[in-house]
């Protein structure tokens, strides 16, 4: 596809983002939605930033970061333009959005609750983060400074493998010792 030829099919698609922010019905990252839109329809990395672009610039989309997430989200205006220009989209297309959507939303929740990185300071030592998002906000965070890059992804996978426990004795631990000093 080539971005300058095909108006009917640069439409298509930029009409394609605007349906699935309108399912989705919530703030989206950049990658999130871009793993929605490759579900529906292949479309190239740069092809679809720019569609977002493009997007933004003529408001239909709100572009804005929270906790270090980039987000977008449908305008008014996007509702409004969706509305008129939703018989664009072919049928095969909204059947398939309406179809795989809940699958890979469901994915992307699960995928974007636990996250866990790790920051090399030097090369002995390492900030590892840990943390579970609920419709992207922070609901819990840890943060330790080991010394090794073996013991930093030991604690990423652990993280990734098991958060729902460890915040469970996290926060139990915590009640007792507060608790205790009653």
């Amino acid at each position: 596809m080539k971005l300058e030829a095909d108006n009917e099919t640069l439409a298509e698609n930029k009409v394609l983002i605007l349906y699935l922010l309108s399912v989705v019905d919530k703030p989206i990252t950049n990658d999130d939605l871009y793993r929605l839109v490759l579900s529906v329809q292949d479309i190239n990395y740069f092809y679809f930033q720019q569609f977002l672009v493009d997007l933004e610039n003529s408001n239909y989309i709100i572009k804005y970061t929270k906790e270090n997430n980039i987000l977008y989200e449908l305008t008014e205006n996007g509702k409004n333009t969706l509305e008129l220009t939703l018989d664009m989209l072919p049928g095969i297309i909204k059947l398939k959005v309406d179809t795989n959507i809940k699958g890979e939303l469901k994915e992307i929740k699960d995928e974007s609750a636990i996250k866990a990185e790790f920051i090399p300071i030097s090369e002995k030592e390492f900030i590892v983060k840990c943390k579970i998002l609920e419709n992207n906000i922070t609901t819990f965070e840890i943060q330790t400074l080991v010394s090794s890059r073996e013991q930093a992804t030991n604690i990423v996978k652990n993280w990734n493998e098991n958060a729902g426990d460890i915040y469970l004795n996290v926060t139990k631990m915590l009640n007792e010792k507060s608790e205790e000093g009653e």
